[in-house]
């Protein structure tokens, strides 16, 4: 099993975008970069010097499906009758192209304003281009295994940024591609959701990313093939510093809440001042994100004012 690394551009802030080709049978794509002009043609091209075209994919695994990730998925799936698979936890996502990012539900949760949730929502309309819904679908599962001629890759299911994010890892030698779950460099915006197994509640994001970067330790994968940047080659040293980031943050926050209380969007306004456009969704999800997390800590209290949430400091 030979994984070839392509990078594709995006119109996005995070940069290009690392997806993987897998040179074994099938042909197997990871991830496939945005819908735009400048990602087919460097794909092509990069698949061209390796001797392959797009009609030679037979199969597309996608870690999560944010537009820079699956959004190609659909024309090469009608230029090659490639097999497209997703976690089952976005299997409409990619299915069902209705609906965007922004959650007004959510974010009025979070007091957001309303003409800022309308800006929201303007904003991520456009970022939708970038992918089409694609009509043949398969959902896959935790601990599933794609078999490939001389190897298999397994599924991990990693919650976090998004609730069905997953890494696939080839287990002969503990390599894994790991999507947005790791990168090198960056820590993965913890993205607002609601819960994909009860819709009533908020997906506890910056929760479920801690568990699932100790289950990625237990692991011990020698190579981690991210989706932006480098590599991550010492998993272990990794680890311990984002888990002393995110709390080191996490304490920034608690000790940001005023007595008098604090919403989400005034949270990630005094976090983010200086975010704008498609930034400052991602400032309102960092806040949930950290506020939720307090809040299951015990370090903060959530309480309802109307339909807005409100957290506040916890009894000493």
């Amino acid at each position: 099993m030979r994984i070839e690394k392509l990078i594709v551009p995006t119109p996005f802030p995070v940069g290009p975008i690392n997806i993987y080709l897998i040179v074994d049978d099938p042909i197997t794509l990871v991830d496939t970069g945005p819908k735009t002009d400048e990602a087919v043609a460097a794909l092509r091209e990069q698949l061209r010097k390796l001797g392959f075209k797009t009609e030679d994919i037979k199969r597309i695994l996608l870690t999560h499906t944010h537009e820079d990730h699956c959004g190609l998925a659909g024309m090469l799936q009608r230029e090659s009758g490639a097999r497209v698979h997703v976690h089952e936890w976005e299997f409409q996502n990619i299915s069902d192209h209705r609906h965007t990012r922004v959650n007004p539900d959510l974010l009025k949760r979070a007091g957001v304003p309303g003409e800022e949730l309308e800006r929201m929502a303007a904003r991520y309309q456009l970022i939708h281009h970038f992918a089409d819904a694609v009509e043949d679908v398969e959902a896959y599962r935790d601990e599933q295994e794609f078999v490939f001629a001389s190897g298999a890759l397994r599924v991990v299911h990693t919650p976090g940024h998004t609730p069905g994010s997953s890494c696939f890892l080839r287990e002969s030698n503990r390599l894994m591609l790991a999507g947005d779950t790791i990168l090198k460099n960056i820590t993965p915006n913890p993205v607002l959701n609601h819960d994909p197994i009860d819709p009533n509640r908020r997906f506890a994001s910056l929760g479920e990313y801690l568990v699932s970067l100790a289950r990625i330790r237990a692991l011990a994968p020698t190579l981690l093939k991210t989706s932006h940047g480098d590599d991550v080659t010492d998993y272990e040293e990794h680890f311990h510093r984002l888990v002393r980031h995110i709390h080191d943050r996490l304490a920034k926050v608690v000790g940001l809440v005023p007595k008098q209380g604090i919403t989400a969007w005034e949270m990630s306004k005094t976090m983010f001042p200086k975010a704008s456009d498609i930034n400052r969704f991602l400032a309102v999800s960092e806040a949930v994100a950290n506020l939720d997390l307090a809040v299951a800590e015990g370090k903060l209290r959530m309480e309802q004012s109307g339909e807005i949430e409100v957290y506040t400091s916890s009894p000493a």
